[in-house]
């Protein structure tokens, strides 16, 4: 695939394995997007409104939908006023950015809260993703974004190049976590701030999700980690200062909206996304649901500097 207008290609040594694992899945989840003239007319005939918050978060947001990228978008506000690098004009980059929604959304919000993001860069391992991110970006005039095709391992920026570094639910999607909080490390300026939502990626210990979970969040295409290992991916990479906000409550609550707003316009969704990825939805987000009241994942909102 030739790279459009704003998505740069990153190194050659993508992992194709994963590459196409990831594509696969995420296609299958949402195809209509890989249409997106025709889908964005159908969510603004439904919604009537235009951009990341008309989609009612249920395109490109994870499990946590927009909420989510609020938690994100005010901790990197809070930062800034207590004098985090940057200030008021931050650098930023989600890795695993998907279709972008989760960024344009992110932005939005910062911009709404006094911060500007000079540079926005989505990086994700799916060339096709990037591709149709970077056609979304255009034609909403997002000048300052770049969709970047490449593993979140191995990023073709700058050292000490950015501010902030996100990461928002795509952590199960990261087979080497510990290799991308390195990774992370190495593009913040010192001082700067990685913040992650942690979804459906976290476990208490050793113990798996159960095979109901499974069945929506398939082996190879979602990875766990136990909380010790993660608190010991980021000391190893020199993160300082990290902080874990328990979501349980906040994230069982918040899924048993979500669920209901599928529900309620079931029809409605179906006619934007297909009756298929309408009921995968509905069983992604009740599988997830579960799995936090049974106590076998964890919610979590992680904040680190970079020493």
């Amino acid at each position: 695939m030739s790279a459009e207008p704003g998505v740069r290609l990153g190194p050659d040594e993508v992992p194709s394995e994963q590459r196409g694992v990831q594509y696969r899945y995420h296609r299958d989840l949402f195809p209509a997007l890989h249409d997106w003239e025709s889908t964005e007319r159908a969510i603004v005939a439904f919604t009537g409104e235009e951009g990341p918050r008309g989609l009612l978060g249920l395109d490109q947001m994870g499990h946590f939908g927009p909420q989510g990228c609020d938690l994100v978008a005010d901790t990197v506000v809070t930062a800034a006023g207590e004098g985090g690098p940057g200030g008021a004009t931050v650098d930023l980059c989600e890795l695993g950015s998907g279709f972008g929604g989760a960024l344009r959304y992110t932005v939005d919000r910062l911009t709404s809260c006094g911060i500007t993001v000079r540079q926005a860069y989505g990086v994700d391992l799916v060339a096709e993703h990037c591709e149709v991110s970077g056609r979304i970006s255009r034609a909403q005039g997002r000048a300052g974004m770049t969709e970047i095709c490449a593993s979140a391992t191995a990023v073709p920026l700058p050292d000490a190049s950015l501010d902030v570094v996100m990461v928002t639910g795509s952590m199960p999607h990261f087979p080497e976590p510990g290799d991308v909080m390195r990774e992370a490390a190495r593009l913040l300026r010192p001082g700067g701030l990685l913040v992650l939502t942690e979804e459906v990626s976290l476990t208490p210990g050793d113990q798996t999700p159960s095979p109901a979970f499974r069945e929506t969040h398939p082996h190879g295409v979602f990875f766990t980690t136990p909380l010790a290992d993660r608190l010991d991916q980021l000391d190893r990479a020199g993160f300082a200062d990290v902080v874990r906000r328990d979501l349980t409550d906040w994230a069982v609550a918040l899924l048993a909206d979500r669920l209901k707003v599928v529900r309620i316009f079931r029809g409605s969704v179906a006619s934007i996304y297909g009756s298929e990825s309408a009921d995968l939805i509905r069983d992604t987000l009740t599988a997830a649901r579960e799995e936090y009241l049974a106590g076998r994942l964890l919610p979590a909102l992680f904040t680190a500097r970079r020493s």
